[in-house]
């Protein structure tokens, strides 16, 4: 199954601690792949120990880099990059991706990576305070960026990254009934299967994240079930 045929993706943390038994629920859940991503206190070293808890699956890893210093390139089947569109720092648009290209110049698996256009809209959120995003966006402004992102620069995803709330549907069926050609990532808050439900409505793919952590595997088999 290509990227593009995935409805479930579960995103995983390095920086945070699995019960035991965890990754088996995880993994005969349904979810169709797992991605390791993070943004705060990412390194080398807990990115490999997860991927090796994880590299037993028969599921495909995707690598999410929050930066150049740790990204892992062996034994993953793709790597999203983000560009945080709404960022008002433009390193977080095309820098820090210079940066690494610089740093593994001719090391890079370029048939691999997937560029991702993030819009943040979670003002509390890590990821929106790291990135300093501009997150009060109207749905006309998130329309507008996702335009940008897929009729203009031509990224093959667009995430709408609320990042640990659960989003407003009506923005999210806006960015949806605006896209052409990228597939359509939501995240944040899904810990319920009818929120699934309701957000797989109108993204292509949603992905989960803290739920896992904060209510169990468990949680998760639901929300694959309610988009099946």
């Amino acid at each position: 199954m290509k990227w593009k045929d995935w409805v479930h993706v579960t995103k995983l943390d390095p920086d945070k601690q699995l019960k035991p038994g965890d990754i088996d629920a995880i993994a005969a859940s349904g979810t169709d792949a797992l991605m390791l991503s993070g943004t705060l206190n990412v390194t080398v070293e807990n990115l490999a120990m997860l991927q090796k808890q994880l590299k037993v699956y028969d599921l495909p890893l995707v690598m999410e880099p929050a930066g150049p210093e740790a990204v892992l390139m062996q034994g993953i089947d793709y790597i999203f990059v983000p560009s945080v569109l709404n960022t008002t720092d433009v390193v977080w648009i095309v820098g820090k991706h210079q940066a690494w290209v610089r740093q593994q110049m001719g090391k890079i698996p370029w048939e691999y990576i997937v560029p991702e256009a993030y819009i943040v809209l979670n003002p509390d959120s890590s990821v929106g305070k790291v990135t300093r995003s501009v997150c009060d966006l109207k749905a006309e402004e998130v329309v507008a960026y996702v335009t940008v992102a897929d009729r203009y620069f031509h990224f093959p995803i667009v995430y709408i990254e609320y990042s640990g709330i659960y989003g407003n549907p009506a923005v999210v069926k806006a960015a949806s009934d605006a896209i052409d050609h990228a597939t359509l990532y939501y995240g944040g808050g899904i810990n319920s299967a009818e929120k699934a439900a309701e957000m797989s409505k109108y993204a292509d793919t949603i992905v989960v994240g803290n739920a896992v952590y904060d209510q169990g595997a468990a949680v998760l088999k639901a929300t694959v079930d309610a988009i099946q």
